[in-house]
């Protein structure tokens, strides 16, 4: 077949999915990535056959030989997307054409097939549909998918693979940061980079996150939330945090983000506060902003505010930064007017409570 041929979708309902009541004492307080819904969606690839074997069917363990690929040469790429309840009870998608289109940039980093972006959209459609009832109804609650792609070829050999196996699982979930985190402290890590030049790091591995894990148990050792990593050649301008991209305001009221430069992820949510702030007539700089200038303007309050964005958890506000050698605070050291104002404008915009204007959202029923 095709890869760019349309794919029917089997459709194997659960034999035995959670009872309604349930499911519902789950959804009270769901937490973030703990809570999976009855069902998954699985679509095959091979060289000679293409994508193939679309099926929607109930959520279950994989089946791995000890020598598939992922586990030895880390082929493996993932996505980040959420469905809205809306307040008539339908739902609808974020952005999900922006997931399509950075899942298949990440698929040719890594030098796996890219999956066309229309059956991307499908299968997120076909799981959203058959698991409506796992959306949490409750203000900030959301159905978080996770497509993801893995190398299932088996073999030992350094090369690309010719299978691979794509996969959509579902999550109810609440607030990414317990008690929903009025502002978070960040760790700086001096040891450790996220990525450099030429490497992963504009792609969604599962690699990348890996590598940033040692520096995140740091910086809950040093009782902070995250880690925020700085470049990786001069370790003097600030990137991105473990999985959020990070913004600036200024004290006349403009906006600094760090460019993207191979190295950054290109958050959709990123993207998106952009846009809405240059809608609102903010001037927005995507500049590179150095450590010890972003403290000198912390201490000398020419910043205002900080935060972190992500599709998790949207936008956070950055009250704190800390390393061995300082500790400064930002603002008030806690949530700020802007980060306020363009978190709920993007919030209206996701769960319907506002128009939309950029054609975000594709409502689903």
């Amino acid at each position: 077949m095709n890869d760019a041929s349309p794919l029917a979708f089997t459709n194997e309902p659960h034999a035995a999915p959670m009872s309604a009541a349930d499911r519902e004492s789950l959804l009270v307080n769901p937490g973030f990535g703990r809570v999976f819904t009855d069902h998954m969606v699985t679509i095959r690839y091979a060289e000679d056959k293409g994508w193939h074997d679309a099926r929607v069917h109930a959520r279950a363990p994989l089946q791995l030989d000890p020598a598939t690929a992922v586990l030895h040469y880390a082929q493996e790429i993932f996505e980040g997307l959420k469905a809205y309840r809306l307040e008539d009870g339908g739902a609808a998608l974020f952005r999900a054409d922006a997931n399509a289109r950075r899942f298949a940039e990440s698929a040719r980093r890594m030098a796996m097939a890219p999956l066309p972006e229309e059956l991307f959209l499908e299968s997120c459609r076909q799981l959203v549909s058959i698991d409506r009832d796992w959306i949490p109804s409750s203000e900030g609650g959301a159905l978080y998918l996770r497509p993801f792609m893995i190398a299932s070829e088996v073999f030992l050999g350094v090369k690309p693979a010719s299978e691979y196996l794509y996969m959509v699982i579902a999550s109810s979930v609440g607030a990414y940061f317990k008690g929903g985190a009025p502002a978070v402290t960040l760790w700086v890590s001096q040891d450790y980079s996220r990525a450099g030049a030429g490497g992963t790091g504009a792609a969604k591995c599962g690699g990348n996150y890996a590598a940033s894990l040692v520096a995140q148990a740091e910086a809950i050792r040093e009782g902070c939330d995250q880690v925020v990593f700085l470049d990786a050649a001069e370790r003097r301008w600030v990137e991105e945090l473990g999985g959020m991209n990070m913004f600036f305001v200024m004290e006349d009221g403009s906006l600094l983000t760090p460019p993207l430069n191979g190295s950054i992820l290109p958050g959709i949510t990123r993207d998106s506060l952009i846009t809405l702030a240059r809608a609102e007539g903010l001037t927005v700089r995507e500049e590179r902003y150095a450590m010890d200038q972003w403290r000198a303007d912390a201490e000398s309050g020419r910043l205002r505010e900080a935060f972190a964005c992500g599709t998790a958890a949207v936008v956070t506000p950055v009250g704190r930064v800390r390393s061995p050698d300082f500790d400064f605070t930002i603002g008030n050291g806690g949530p700020g007017v802007v980060s306020a104002r363009l978190k709920a404008a993007l919030v209206d915009i996701q769960r319907g409570f506002a128009p939309d204007p950029h054609g975000w959202v594709e409502r689903l029923f």
